[in-house]
């Protein structure tokens, strides 16, 4: 039996695969296939590397890689990005469980599982019900800001590895002084292998690829080399500790890494657990969230498409279900191996998919090969990658554009390094909406006159306009909400405390897309005071959906002025000769 068109179209809409599917050809396969190998190649030391950034076995990481890439590519709408463990999400993580107090590693893994499974259940919530719009309500300034500093402590909670020494801290102050009160116990051959690692990997990021190319490779060669950099870093490190024996030294090695495909897992359903990481859940999943979202929809424009952000919000929930119940740890789109997905020619989210298939062969064969592995080379990868995170222009070009804007970054940043990352991103939260409080409360309200010879209408204090003593127009240029009320009564009550015959005042409302409860008493309030001083108001140029709101008040039954259509009808029917 057929289904309905519009029952295939529902589906269709919450599991995007159907639609790109639908249309898969050879092509598509094989620009996903080469897409999927480069990517595959990056992903396996990284994942590896986040895995140890959020204080979990490398194996984690792996596991994090493989079905959260097969659930994307079924709910996710990005024909571009690739899940996985990422470096802010992984620092969030460590210290989400790192809170808890855990030191059975059996109980961390279950908590970080837990952990997933809490993100994905928030993230496929709040798609349901489709409030991707709430990441609009976090300041991309501060999230920069944020993304910075984490960058930062990232960077620096790693440099224990590159010392050799048993540091620890949750801030960049702790960080620092517990690096400095074991500078004695700096293993030498470790920093030699760290920094060595780190020279060539900062190498390989600008001048591989142009020194391959310039030994006569395609390009298409010398780039898949250029990103195999930290797969080669891997090996030669690993070798060089097996040969010589260099854990016998003092050199941190990974260990024993489980080899197989990823276990099914349960995550914990105790309430006392969830209520500890609950907090940590959400703060994840919304800063999961926008990263994703946002070079999802960079890379979405590059090529003229769409992606639906609710739908992203499904297939994020779903990726993070899936890393729960595949033993991994929380999970978003990364920038770095997105934009790398993206330039290998990635047509589809089947990419991803392959990629899985990837990290499952190396899980399943090549586990046993790393145990050598120096976690000083894991450390470098990630000091690397988090570097090209931190950018401090983000506080110039807020200083120069707005000094609030500035106040919120620097605040995000230093409360991130001074008090950990989850008091930063929480600062950052309500620093964005604070920002949004604060700048909206005080609306830009203009009073305007007519440009002679047209039918503008411009601020007086910027252009030469018409205007008559007996009639005052204000323009609001915001929406009208519980904030802002109060500022508008203050506005229009001292603008008509004067000795001018005023006697009408017009609102202009052409920028107001919402009117609340509590505005709507303020225009009240605005409109008896008016009256009582002899002195009539008016609104123009009002929005369908206001007037239709006002229309189920008595505001307009009591107006004791009229409501136009335009402002300029306002202007010719109040200006004196009129009256």
């Amino acid at each position: 039996m057929k289904m309905p068109s519009s029952m295939y179209g529902r589906i269709k809409q919450y599991v995007p695969m159907l639609e790109w599917a639908s249309v898969y050809n050879s092509n598509s396969f094989t620009s996903d296939a080469v897409a999927a190998i480069i990517v595959t190649i990056m992903l396996i030391p990284q994942s590896l590397a986040y895995a140890l950034l959020a204080g979990l076995p490398a194996e984690m990481g792996l596991y994090a890689s493989i079905l959260p890439l097969v659930a994307y590519a079924i709910f996710g709408t990005s024909r571009a990005l690739a899940v996985g463990p990422v470096a802010v999400v992984s620092l969030m993580t460590a210290a989400a469980i790192g809170n808890l107090g855990l030191t059975s590693p059996s109980d961390i893994a279950l908590a970080a599982v837990t952990l997933a499974f809490i993100s994905g259940v928030i993230l496929i919530a709040m798609g349901v019900l489709r409030l991707g719009f709430l990441a609009n309500f976090l300041s991309h300034p501060v999230i920069a800001g944020f993304i910075t500093a984490s960058g930062l402590l990232i960077a620096a909670s790693q440099l224990k590895h590159i010392l050799g020494v048993d540091a620890h801290g949750h801030t960049l102050v702790e960080l620092i002084f517990s690096l400095v009160d074991h500078r004695d116990m700096i293993n030498p051959i470790t920093l030699g292998l760290g920094a060595s690692t780190l020279a060539f990997l900062f190498w390989v990021r600008k001048g591989l690829k142009p020194a391959l190319l310039n030994m006569g490779l395609a390009p298409r060669t010398a780039d898949i080399l250029a990103k195999a950099g930290p797969v080669g870093a891997v090996v030669v490190t690993t070798l060089i500790t097996f040969l010589f024996d260099l854990s016998s030294h003092g050199v941190k090695i990974v260990g024993t890494v489980p080899m197989g495909l990823p276990p099914l897992t349960t995550p914990s359903f105790s309430p006392a657990l969830w209520g500890q990481l609950l907090m940590s859940g959400v703060l994840i999943s919304l800063i999961g969230f926008v990263e994703s979202v946002s070079v999802a929809s960079t890379l979405a424009a590059k090529k003229r498409q769409r992606i639906a952000p609710d739908q992203e919000l499904i297939g994020l929930g779903a990726s993070n279900i899936a890393s729960a119940v595949s033993g991994g740890y929380p999970v978003t789109g990364g920038f770095a191996r997105s934009v790398v997905n993206f330039d290998a020619g990635a047509e589809t989210p089947a990419a991803g998919a392959f990629t899985a298939i990837g990290i499952g062969f190396a899980a399943l064969l090549l586990t046993p090969l790393l145990f050598f592995l120096p976690k000083a080379t894991l450390a470098a990868t990630i000091i690397v990658a988090v570097l090209s995170l931190v950018d401090f222009s983000v506080l110039k070009n807020a200083w120069s554009y707005s000094k609030v804007d500035f106040a919120a970054v620097f605040a995000t940043i230093v409360l991130t390094l001074g008090f950990g990352v989850e008091a930063g991103v929480s600062a950052g939260v309500l620093l964005s909406i604070g920002l949004f409080l604060y700048k909206t409360s005080k609306p830009h309200v203009a009073e305007v006159g007519l440009v002679a010879g047209t039918e503008h209408f411009r601020n007086i204090n910027r252009h030469e306009v018409e205007t008559y003593p007996n009639l005052v127009t204000l323009r609001v240029d915001e929406s009208l909400y519980f904030a802002n009320a109060a500022f508008l009564q203050d506005m229009v009550y001292d603008r008509i405390a004067c000795e001018q015959p005023i006697r009408h005042v017009v609102l202009m409302c052409s920028a107001v897309n919402e009117i609340d409860m509590s505005a709507l008493e303020s225009l009240e309030a605005i409109n008896h005071r008016l009256r009582d001083l002899g002195v009539k108001l008016h609104l123009s140029e009002v929005k369908g959906p206001v007037m239709d709101r006002l229309k189920c008040s008595h505001f307009l039954n009591d107006l004791t002025g009229q409501v136009f259509l335009s402002q300029f009808d306002a202007f010719q029917s109040l200006k004196p000769q009129q009256i």
